[in-house]
């Protein structure tokens, strides 16, 4: 029987995201080989409960939402994680997953929406980036940069252009909370005429990004 270490699941809004604002249900696994110095899901990386997929499922269902984002930590260091994306695509949900881009992605179902991060120097995981997954990634597809100063920016830009990434996938830039000023960096996309999305993390602002919301 396939089983996941489980964090939490929880029913919250989006906080990010193409679906922003929408009601979703967050399952959230345990564990994550990064380290990125703007995390925010440190209780994530260890501890945790196993659980068998049929009683995750459950509980999914339990909340009646039509979306489920699957995240961590990093949920593709349990390799079950590839089992439940499926199952929860079968069941008809709206399924996202949020994974840092350094782990591979090529056998993730193809009717999971990727939200991928590239992970920029200030992060202090930049050489963690598994390049070769941009290939995997496709219209239904986002790209996420979390931007912790204007280095970060300009790196993200070079990325942008380097691996022809407009058009490829939705492109999301975010300011990392509390360091990098909003409004800087909304105007520095407008500047320059940069084919992104901008978003801040909507929890943050109504829960303060407190654990299960």
């Amino acid at each position: 029987m396939s089983r996941l270490r489980i964090t939490e699941i929880f029913h919250s809004l989006q906080g990010e995201s193409r679906t922003v604002g929408l009601p979703t249900v967050f399952v959230r696994l345990t564990g994550c080989p990064l380290r990125c110095g703007y995390c925010d899901t440190a209780y994530a990386f260890k501890g945790g409960e196993w659980r068998e997929l049929d009683d995750i499922l459950a509980q999914v269902a339990d909340y009646g939402a039509h979306h489920v984002t699957v995240t961590g930590g990093e949920p593709l260091a349990q390799k079950d994680c590839l089992v439940l994306l499926q199952q929860l695509c079968d069941a008809g949900y709206e399924v996202s997953l949020e994974t840092s881009g350094a782990l591979d992605v090529s056998d993730v179902d193809p009717r999971v929406v990727k939200v991928m991060d590239l992970k920029t120097p200030a992060s202090g995981e930049r050489q963690k980036n598994l390049y070769r997954n941009l290939d995997y990634l496709d219209a239904k597809d986002q790209l996420k940069f979390v931007i912790c100063d204007r280095g970060d920016y300009d790196w993200a830009k070079a990325q942008i252009a380097e691996h022809a990434l407009a058009g490829r996938c939705e492109l999301l830039l975010s300011p990392s909370h509390g360091q990098q000023d909003p409004r800087q960096l909304a105007e520095w996309i407008l500047a320059d005429k940069l084919p992104v999305r901008f978003q801040l993390q909507l929890h943050k602002y109504l829960w303060n990004d407190a654990p299960g919301h």
